[in-house]
């Protein structure tokens, strides 16, 4: 009788924390769900001040700050413009970010860290996202 009781006792406890010992038929009903995707962590720091290099000229200069989980903050310059880091974040070795500028305009910036240690990658206006250019630094990471 007593391994009875602890039987039923180990799967009203299991029950109770959400674990079941079989399937039930709302289990079996129920869809599958994709596994969500982890990010990566950050394969290094785009943390500093340096400069970005673009395909159709004008070079930004960035103050960029990175948090343990890759987030990124931070400021950005084009001769008296200046601008904001929006969103960004390093993921493994690719790295992305959305200046606001204060004129109104927005860019994106994707890129990667390439075996050379530096940055490189592709921006879009995205007010006018027909307008695209390449970007490197020459700071290494």
């Amino acid at each position: 009788m007593l391994p009875k009781i602890a039987t039923a006792a180990l799967a009203l406890a299991l029950s109770a924390s959400g674990l079941a010992l079989t399937p039930t038929a709302a289990d079996a009903a129920a869809p599958a769900t994709a596994p969500s995707r982890a990010l990566a962590a950050p394969a290094f720091n785009a943390g500093g001040i340096y400069t970005i290099f673009q395909s159709r000229g004008g070079n930004i200069q960035v103050n960029v700050t990175q948090d343990g989980a890759g987030r990124l903050f931070g400021s950005a310059a084009y001769g008296s413009t200046a601008g904001t880091i929006e969103a960004g974040s390093v993921d493994g070795f690719n790295i992305f970010f959305i200046i606001g500028w204060f004129n109104g305009t927005r860019g994106r910036y994707d890129g990667s860290l390439g075996g050379d240690r530096r940055l490189s990658g592709i921006t879009v206006d995205l007010n006018h996202p027909g307008s695209q250019a390449t970007w490197f630094t020459s700071r290494t990471f």
